[in-house]
C-alpha cells in the first residue's frame, strides 16, 4: 500500500522558483481581498463567465464538447440536456455551483469526495457516480502510429478506498499543523489524487474541482472570477507532461512531485494576474472604447467580440460592438471574415 505523510515536506529544500510563486501569489490574495470589498457589486459578470469557462474547459480537456451557445444555456440552467456530453457537462456545474457555494462546509474526506463524484455524474450516469473504481485502470498515452502505450498504473481496485482516506487524512493533519503552505499541500494532494486515480471515470474533473474547493477553503479564491481549468485546458500538453514527469516511480513513493507543483501554482499565479487586469477594466473613469483598446493592445493575433467581451464584462455586448466599430473606423484594427465566422486582427 502506498503511503503518505505530508509532514515531511516540513524538512524538504524548496527551490527559489517555488517560493517565488508562494511569495507572489500571496501578494496578490491579499489585493484582491481589498479589491473584492471596495468592487464587489461589479464582479457578479466576471463569475458568470467564469463559472462556464471553467465548466466548458474542465469537460474538453475529457473531449465532452458542446456547442458555445448551448454550454452558456446548460450554465445558465436555461435548457435540458440532449446527449450524454451535456449531462456530464451539467453534473460538472452542478458540482462547481456546490463548491462556490458552500464550500466552507465540505470537509476533504473520502465521504464527501464520493458524493461530489456522485453529484457530477447525477445525469448521465446516476448508478456509476459515487462509487470508487471496481477495474483496473491505466493511464495511457496515444502514439502518432495508432498505438498506445502505458505511461503510468496507478493502485489496484482494492486499494484504493484506503488508499484515499489515507491521503485526506495526512492532508488534514498537515494543514491543522499548520506549519506547511497550504498552497504546497494542495498542490501535492491533488498530484497524490491524480496518481490514485480513484474512479472508473472523472478523475481529471474531480481533480480540477477539488483544486477549487481547497484554494477556497484556504482563502485563495480566484477561481471564482478567473477560470484556472480553461488556463488548464490552453496549457493542456504542459500539463500532461508535468503529471508523467511527476508520475515516475510514485508507486514506491520515490517520485519527484516538483514539475506538477511548479505548473499548479504558475496556473493559480497568472489567474491572479489576469484578476488584476480585468479588474483594472471595471473603471467608471475608463469609456468602452479605452477599455476595449486596453485589451487589444495586450493581444496577439486574431480575436473575436466574444473575446473582448470577456476581459470588458463592465460593458453591454452592444457598447463593445460600437466601441470595436469606432476602432475599425479609425483605422486600429481591421474586420475579417462575416457572419459566425467574423473576426478582427490589429494593423500595423
Amino acid at each position: 500500500m502506498r503511503s503518505f505523510d505530508y509532514s515531511k515536506l516540513q524538512n524538504c529544500t524548496i527551490d527559489t522558483e517555488i517560493l517565488g510563486f508562494v511569495s507572489k501569489i500571496r501578494e496578490y490574495k491579499g489585493r484582491q481581498e481589498l479589491y473584492v470589498h471596495q468592487k464587489k457589486d461589479k464582479l457578479d459578470k466576471l463569475v458568470e463567465i467564469a463559472k462556464i469557462q471553467s465548466t466548458e474547459s474542465s469537460n474538453k480537456i475529457e473531449g465532452i464538447v458542446t456547442t458555445d451557445s448551448r454550454i452558456k444555456q446548460l450554465v445558465a440552467d436555461k435548457t435540458a440536456p440532449r446527449n450524454r456530453d451535456e449531462k456530464e457537462i451539467m453534473g460538472y456545474r452542478d458540482v462547481l455551483n456546490i463548491i462556490h457555494e458552500n464550500f466552507e462546509y465540505i470537509p476533504l474526506t473520502s465521504n464527501y469526495i464520493l458524493q461530489l463524484h456522485k453529484h457530477l455524474y447525477q445525469y448521465a450516469s446516476p448508478d456509476f457516480g459515487g462509487k470508487f473504481k471496481n477495474v483496473q485502470n491505466y493511464i495511457v498515452a496515444s502514439l502518432p502510429d495508432g498505438s498506445s502505450r502505458t505511461l503510468f498504473t496507478p493502485l489496484s481496485p482494492i486499494e484504493t478506498p484506503q488508499a484515499v482516506q489515507n491521503l485526506c487524512e495526512t492532508f488534514n493533519h498537515a494543514m491543522d499543523m499548520g506549519e506547511i503552505e497550504p498552497l504546497l499541500l494542495i498542490a501535492n494532494f491533488i498530484k497524490d489524487f491524480l496518481c490514485i486515480h480513484p474512479f472508473n471515470d472523472g478523475n481529471g474533473r474531480m481533480s480540477r474541482l477539488l483544486t477549487t474547493l481547497l484554494l477556497y477553503r484556504s482563502g485563495f479564491v480566484v477561481g471564482k472570477y478567473i477560470s484556472l481549468e480553461k488556463k488548464i485546458e490552453k496549457t493542456k500538453d504542459t500539463y500532461y507532461d508535468v503529471l508523467e514527469a511527476s508520475s515516475e516511480n510514485w508507486n514506491d513513493g520515490t517520485n519527484d512531485n516538483t514539475p506538477f507543483v511548479k505548473y499548479l501554482l504558475g496556473i493559480i499565479l497568472a489567474a491572479y494576474r489576469e484578476f488584476e487586469e480585468r479588474l483594472n477594466l471595471i473603471d467608471d473613469t475608463v469609456s468602452a472604447a479605452e477599455a476595449v483598446e486596453n485589451v487589444i493592445r495586450k493581444r496577439l493575433g486574431k480575436f473575436t467580440k466574444s473575446d473582448i467581451q470577456e476581459e470588458c464584462p463592465a460593458f453591454a455586448r452592444q457598447t463593445i460592438e460600437k466601441a470595436i466599430k469606432e476602432l475599425c473606423d479609425r483605422g486600429m484594427i481591421e474586420k475579417k471574415g462575416s457572419g459566425r465566422a467574423t473576426y478582427y486582427v490589429c494593423r500595423n
